[in-house]
């Protein structure tokens, strides 16, 4: 299994811009290009289907050794074939997603602040999302806080951080060279006309010492 630390490229299938049909199919794209984690979000959507989407997309991502993460749900894991779940600051603790969980897994928290990323660490999340950067329809109403936290939210927190919202090709060198070692893309890749390309023109851009 792919370690956080190596991680890079962080996949969402969200059934806000795809259907539980084809919700496979785009991850099976991302997978192509070369995400290194990937995530079902499933926001409103009944816990059943959730359920029989992640049996699927995990028939796909546990050949590659990439790490499947729920968003919410934690309690799913008891009995769905994934590595992890995420929360979000109104979710459930840290702790508490582990102990709803019943078993070891990944526990990646949502943080929009400096103080929130501290925090989450402190509470022992495994990774952090940490934006929205800028403004996205994946979070109405939650107010982007730019680019110019990112140097210093990682000289504070040792694990992880995946810098997440309203990312695209267009403004990932901003993101880049203020300091991200990490991506969240969600409409940017899935409503790309080829969403591997997408994913594979993201990686040489965020790690342009690698080929594409």
């Amino acid at each position: 299994m792919n370690t956080l630390a190596a991680a890079r490229l962080y996949g969402i299938v969200d059934l806000g811009y795809l259907s539980a049909d084809t919700a496979p199919v785009a991850a099976e794209r991302l997978l192509e290009g070369g995400v290194d984690i990937l995530q079902i979000r499933a926001k409103q959507t009944d816990k059943s289907i959730v359920a029989a989407l992640a049996e699927e997309i995990h028939a796909l991502t546990a050949p590659l050794g990439v790490p499947l993460i729920l968003n919410d749900h934690p309690d799913l894991l008891r009995d769905v074939p994934a590595e992890g779940a995420h929360v979000g600051q109104d979710d459930l603790s840290v702790a508490e997603a582990r102990a709803a969980a019943g078993r070891p897994v990944i526990i990646g928290k949502s943080t929009h602040s400096i103080a929130q990323a501290c925090a989450a660490a402190e509470e022992g999340a495994d990774y952090l999302g940490f934006g929205p950067l800028f403004a996205t329809p994946t979070k109405p109403g939650r107010p982007a806080i730019g680019v110019l936290d990112i140097a210093t939210v990682h000289g504070l927190v040792a694990v992880p951080i995946f810098c997440i919202g309203g990312i695209k090709l267009a403004n990932l060198a901003q993101v880049r060279d203020a300091g991200a070692r990490r991506v969240v893309i969600v409409s940017g890749w899935l409503q790309a006309d080829d969403i591997s390309s997408a994913v594979r023109s993201v990686r040489s851009l965020l790690i342009p010492e690698e080929p594409a």
